[in-house]
């Protein structure tokens, strides 16, 4: 398989489920800063120009963040990526969509990008306040959802690898501060093996 990430990136959530599952991997740095995102090299393997990718051994691709997630979890049950109940199964996704889509889609590129909300650059302040409220609203939910638990849906799952991505942002990009589950959440995550050994590999302090 090979992994197609950026330091930093929502990708780094994808890398620490492959190191969390031990099978051998490449990690292939796309440099998104440069623009590599837009070359024919990468577009002839994700035309949507973004990461994460992952391609699997017999060379087809996938792409976002939740189907990746979800194929690996499938396809590697010994990991425990995932619970055994389909209503475990659902609050582990549902976890999932609501980080990506809302705090990440929603709250975040809304700070960091406001030109892509509104074209007007006298609203971008406003835009930029609306997603530090949504992007803090969501870590509101997610240390309720924590309540009482370790992890997301009590053990280790695809879902925290989800909400590490987002928890690494706040704590290094951002003035929104980690509820205290949240950042009880953090830690432990740092304290994995495997998430200490992705964060070496991506260069990366947390």
């Amino acid at each position: 398989m090979k992994l197609y990430y950026a330091p930093g990136a929502c990708s780094l959530g994808i890398h620490a489920l492959l190191e969390e599952i031990g099978k051998p991997y490449e990690p292939v740095l796309v440099a998104l800063r440069e623009g590599a995102q837009f070359k024919p090299e990468y577009t002839s393997i994700n035309p949507k120009s973004k990461v994460p990718t992952l391609v699997r051994d017999d060379g087809s691709v996938l792409t976002e963040f939740p189907a990746i997630a979800y194929w690996l979890a499938s396809t590697n049950p010994g990991a425990k990526l995932l619970p055994p109940d389909a209503d475990g199964q659902a609050r582990a996704l549902e976890a999932i969509d609501y980080v990506v889509a809302t705090m990440h889609m929603q709250g975040f590129t809304r700070m960091f990008r406001p030109e892509r909300f509104s074209p007007n650059p006298a609203d971008q302040d406003a835009v930029k306040a609306q997603g530090r409220q949504i992007f803090a609203r969501g870590f509101d939910l997610m240390d309720r959802t924590l309540a009482g638990k370790d992890y997301v849906v009590g053990s280790y799952s695809i879902a925290d690898a989800a909400l590490f991505y987002v928890e690494f942002w706040a704590n290094g990009r951002t003035d929104v501060p980690l509820p205290a589950g949240c950042e009880a959440h953090y830690e432990r995550m740092k304290a994995r093996p495997a998430v200490a050994r992705m964060l070496a590999q991506e260069g990366l302090a947390a």
